[in-house]
């Protein structure tokens, strides 16, 4: 058992950390909002502390899920941040799906300090994090991975090492990538089902069985006929990471129209007052063109 730390208690991370303590590690948290760190000890019993240099103190691993590049840089620098409490020997693990340029700087500042550092963004969604089957692909030292590896056990389905610094951030940019495309089709599918007259659920009870079927089409064709988005990985995250995306694909000179343009339907969600709404609301894009809603 370990000596843990996890910064960031937010739909991901409160699981996670959660599977952390259930697993029999000592796990003290921190969180912005105080209220979600102390809903988090009472349901689990942990510790949880002012700052993210407090909750780092004498930790062996310290975990980070956050939001964005921004709110991973002010976690872990500065004085009160994650790393001033960190020692030589320890490892940061970091969930939070951001830039390369963010994790090549972060990673940087540790290896001067002889600490470990993984990129493991996850994939799974909450439903994956509560449960405890998220798919995590790391970056990083092999040493430190097969460590670190060892505690993400408890909340991973599959944890693999993609290659050096950076290459777990550039894995989850492919998951991405892909699911944006996955789910432009869903929808565009689903749409097309109905205005046809066709029975929805019957016609993904059949194809969902052959070469069209997936886990987007498995886990969010019911809620998408039923028009219900309040849940899952909200657009505004979805822009987020598209928007890395497309970044890097200039950086590397990889084409990506479809990526591009999913992102921008992803706007138009927004617009209709969906930023927080599930990724699978692509499909209320192409009711509003068509007029159903």
């Amino acid at each position: 058992m370990a000596e843990v730390a996890f910064v960031g208690l937010g739909v991901m991370g409160f699981p996670m950390a959660g599977h952390l303590k259930n697993a029999g590690h000592e796990v003290s948290v921190y969180n912005r909002t105080q209220e979600k760190a102390d809903e988090w000890v009472q349901k689990y019993s942990g510790t949880k502390e002012n700052t993210p240099r407090e909750a780092a103190l004498n930790k062996e691993f310290v975990f980070a899920c956050v939001g964005n590049d921004n709110d991973l840089r002010k976690v872990c620098t500065g004085e009160d941040g994650i790393f001033a409490g960190m020692e030589k020997g320890s490892i940061f693990v970091d969930h939070t799906t951001v830039s390369a340029k963010v994790t090549s700087e972060l990673h940087e500042i540790l290896d001067h300090r002889g600490i470990g550092f993984i990129d493991a963004p996850v994939s799974g969604g909450q439903a994956g994090a509560e449960n405890g089957i998220l798919s995590i692909m790391c970056g990083g030292n092999q040493d430190a991975f097969d460590q670190a590896k060892k505690i993400m056990a408890c909340y991973a389905r599959i944890c693999k090492l993609m290659g050096a610094t950076g290459s777990g951030q550039l894995a989850k940019m492919v998951n991405q990538i892909c699911i944006a495309g996955i789910l432009q089709g869903l929808s565009e599918g689903m749409n097309f089902a109905d205005r046809a007259g066709l029975d929805g659920r019957k016609v993904i009870e059949v194809i969902s069985k052959g070469a069209a079927g997936s886990w987007q089409m498995e886990n969010r064709y019911s809620t998408m006929i039923d028009g219900e988005f309040n849940f899952g990985f909200a657009v505004d995250w979805m822009r987020k990471d598209l928007g890395i995306c497309l970044q890097t694909g200039d950086e590397i000179g990889a084409s990506l129209p479809l990526t591009a343009l999913v992102d921008q339907y992803y706007k138009d969600v927004q617009k209709l007052g969906g930023s927080r709404w599930d990724t699978s609301s692509l499909i209320q894009r192409l009711r509003k063109l068509d007029g159903k809603i």
